[in-house]
């Protein structure tokens, strides 16, 4: 089966090297080209456009920034769709919109193509170690038939129903990290003004009720002054008013989340450091 991998960033690059690692042939394309320069020397072929991705490959994913630059690589002058031949599959695992997860399937469906939506959980270090958590909308049929793929890259993999629920199941999961994030930024800074061992506070929490994933590998880093992505903050920052939008559509008013949404919006459009990790949000309170 010979793969696609159309967006070579901190997440698309090394869910590359996994699936190239288990033995399949991979086509990349990014829009800064660099970005792929590693790829490509342990034997990733380069192609120019989205187009020239799926014109070679059975199964093409896509893992992009936000909404527009999806809809611009399934749907552009040069995208995927221009090319992908009949019976061929796209899993689009950036975090995007549901009603435009829906828009590719049925856009698929209607042209002898396969899609799926399957945004990932787990962070740079997810996606390098290949434990992923993997939610998934789409037919039952494509998801089996793509099972040997999430099993490379993935340690969990749920199927939640139809074209853009594995979007929405990501809303969900983007709204509890939401909680988690403004927690241990304020649990730090108060540990911190308290006078506390904040090495201590780390592993005393990591070992009770409040231990969490984002915890316990964000804030070493923020204890090293390490801000480098493992998530950006102006995705998530997406993430957020895309949850919330949905929400609002739902007729839910999520307080908490909205407040977080603030505060990273203070982060990357006030402070402009969308471009730190998610964990920089501490640096809006000094």
């Amino acid at each position: 089966m010979k793969l696609g991998l159309i967006g070579t960033g901190v997440m698309g690059a090394a869910i590359a090297h996994n699936l190239m690692a288990a033995g399949y042939e991979m086509t990349v394309y990014n829009r800064t080209k660099r970005k792929a320069d590693a790829l490509v020397a342990e034997g990733a072929v380069w192609a120019d456009t989205p187009a020239a991705v799926a014109a070679v490959s059975d199964v093409v994913l896509t893992m992009v920034g936000f909404p527009k630059d999806v809809a611009q690589v399934y749907f552009g002058d040069d995208g995927i769709f221009t090319s992908l031949r009949p019976d061929k599959t796209v899993i689009d695992m950036t975090t995007s919109q549901p009603k435009l997860a829906a828009k590719i399937a049925a856009y698929a469906d209607a042209h002898g193509f396969h899609a799926l939506d399957a945004p990932v959980s787990g962070g740079d270090i997810g996606a390098k170690k290949a434990t992923l958590t993997i939610m998934v909308g789409g037919d039952t049929a494509t998801y089996q038939a793509m099972q040997p793929i999430f099993k490379v890259i993935g340690h969990r993999v749920n199927h939640f129903g139809a074209a853009g629920t594995g979007q929405h199941a990501k809303m969900a999961n983007q709204i509890m990290i939401a909680g988690t994030m403004t927690g241990l930024t304020e649990m730090l800074l108060y540990a911190k003004a308290a006078g506390l061992d904040t090495e201590k506070v780390l592993a005393t929490l990591s070992s009770g009720g409040a231990d969490n994933w984002s915890m316990d590998n964000y804030v070493p880093r923020i204890l090293k002054n390490d801000y480098t992505p493992g998530f950006f903050a102006r995705h998530f920052l997406k993430d957020l008013r895309i949850a919330l939008t949905e929400a609002d559509a739902m007729g839910l008013d999520l307080v908490a989340t909205a407040q977080a949404k603030r505060l990273y919006e203070v982060m990357v459009d006030v402070k402009g450091l969308g471009d730190q990790g998610t964990q920089g949000l501490i640096n809006i309170y000094k």
